[in-house]
C-alpha cells in the first residue's frame, strides 16, 4: 500500500515522540506532530534566559546528558554524532557525601559509559528529528480531545482552543498525561484521551508513580574552580541530588560559568504538598532557588553568589515505574493507538528512544497490513 496515505498524529515533541515521528516518516508514513510548548524537547529542553541587564543565558535544565548501551540505540546515536547533533561530554564526574564532607571520584570506583549531549543544546536532537522530511510539526498546539470515530475507523483531534486538527488513521501519545487524571489537577480539564476508549492501556497509566524535581539555573561571573568535578551527585542530602556545569559541555557559550542544580524527589514532593500541582508562584520558585543554592554552598567549598538564579519545576517528568519493559510501548491494535515514553522502558533518554522506536514499528506494521 501507499504508506503516505496512512496519516499518523504524534502527540508530544520530546525525544520519544520525535524519534517515533522521524522513524515513521523515513518509512513513508505521513506524520503530523503536535507539541503544546513553543518548541520540541520535553525534558531535553534547552532554556534561554535574560538577566536584568539584558545578558542572554542558556541552560539544559532537564536531562543533563545521556548514555547508551543497547545496539539499536547506539546505531542511532552514531548517526546523530556523524551529523553533529550530539557530542561526547568528556569531563570527569564525582560525588559529594554530606556526612563525610568529602568528594569521591565515582568513575574510578564503578566505571562509566560515554556521556552524550545535544549540540549546541540538548533539544538539538529533537529539533532535527521534528524537521525531517515527512514530519509536519505544529508547536504551541495542545490537544484538548482525541476521539475515536468508530464508523470511519479514524482518530479525530481537537485542540484545546476547540480547533479541528484533522483525522488520522493512527495515534501516538508520547506523553503519559494524555490519559492520566493527573492532568486534571493541573489544568482543571479532563485528559484528552477518554479512559473508556482504551481501558487496558489507561489502567496501566492511572496510578503510575512519578518523581518530581526542581531544577535551579545559576550563572557565575567566575569559574567555580574549588569544585573538583564538572558533574557532582550528592549523598546524604534531603535537598540536593545533582549539580553539573552546563557551560563546560561541548560547543557551549563560555562567557559565564553556568551550573544547574537538581533537587531530590523528597524535597520536591514536600514543596508540592504545600503548593499543589498548579503552576508554582514566583515566590515559591524564588524560595526553592535560594534553598538549593544554600545547600550547594553548605558543602564547605567556596561558591560565591551567582549573578543569575532561577528555579523550574518538573512536576511529573520522572517516572517511578516501568509499565511495558518487554513490549517497550502500550499498543491497541484495533484502534491503532500507541503510547510510548521513558515510563514504558526505563526512566532515561535511552529508554525513551527505545520506546519511540517500538511505537513506530507497531504503526509501520499496521500500515503495511491495510
Amino acid at each position: 500500500m501507499n504508506t503516505a496515505a496512512f496519516k499518523v498524529a504524534v502527540v508530544g515533541g520530546g525525544i520519544s515522540g520525535a524519534v517515533c515521528a522521524s522513524t515513521l516518516a523515513r518509512n513513508g508514513v505521513s506524520v503530523t506532530l503536535f507539541e503544546s510548548a513553543r518548541g520540541p524537547g520535553g525534558r531535553m529542553s534547552h532554556r534561554r534566559e535574560k538577566t536584568e541587564d539584558g545578558k542572554e543565558l542558556s541552560f539544559d535544565h532537564g536531562a543533563p546528558f545521556f548514555s547508551v548501551s543497547k545496539p539499536e540505540v547506539q546505531s542511532i546515536v552514531q548517526e546523530w554524532e556523524s551529523k553533529g547533533l550530539v557530542a561526547e561530554w568528556k569531563e570527569e564526574f564525582g560525588s559529594f557525601d554530606f556526612h563525610t564532607r568529602k568528594f569521591n571520584n565515582i568513575e574510578q570506583q564503578v566505571g562509566f559509559s560515554k556521556r552524550f549531549v545535544g549540540v549546541p543544546g540538548m533539544n538539538s536532537i529533537c529539533k532535527a528529528l521534528c524537521n525531517e522530511s515527512g514530519v509536519e510539526s505544529k508547536f504551541r498546539v495542545g490537544i484538548g480531545k482525541a476521539e475515536w470515530l468508530d464508523d470511519e475507523k479514524l482518530w479525530s483531534l481537537t485542540g484545546v482552543d476547540g480547533q479541528n486538527l484533522g483525522q488520522f488513521k493512527g495515534l501516538v501519545a508520547s506523553d503519559k498525561n494524555i490519559v492520566s487524571s493527573r492532568v486534571t489537577e493541573v489544568t482543571g480539564q479532563p485528559p484528552p484521551l477518554d479512559f473508556s476508549l482504551v481501558p487496558e492501556l489507561s489502567a496501566k497509566l492511572q496510578n503510575l508513580p512519578v518523581q518530581p524535581c526542581f531544577a535551579v539555573m545559576l550563572a557565575f561571573a567566575e569559574p567555580l574552580s574549588s569544585i573538583p568535578f564538572k558533574g557532582v551527585s550528592f549523598e546524604n542530602s534531603k535537598v540536593l541530588s545533582w549539580a553539573y556545569c552546563d557551560s563546560c559541555k561541548p560547543n557551549r557559550e563560555t562567557t559565564s560559568e553556568r551550573w544547574v542544580l537538581h533537587s531530590t524527589a523528597e524535597y520536591a514532593e514536600g514543596i508540592i504538598s504545600q503548593t499543589g500541582m498548579k503552576k508554582p508562584s514566583d515566590a515559591t520558585l524564588n524560595k526553592v532557588a535560594e534553598q538549593l543554592l544554600q545547600e550547594f554552598q553548605s558543602t564547605g567549598i567556596h561558591i560565591p553568589e551567582p549573578f543569575f538564579k532561577r528555579a523550574h519545576r518538573w512536576g511529573s517528568a520522572f517516572p517511578g515505574a516501568r509499565v511495558a519493559p518487554e513490549e517497550k510501548c502500550l499498543w491497541d491494535r484495533n484502534k491503532r493507538v500507541v503510547i510510548c515514553g521513558d515510563f514504558c522502558v526505563s526512566p532515561n533518554v535511552e529508554g525513551a528512544i527505545e520506546s519511540g522506536l517500538a511505537a513506530a514499528l507497531r504503526l509501520k506494521d499496521s500500515a503495511s497490513c491495510l
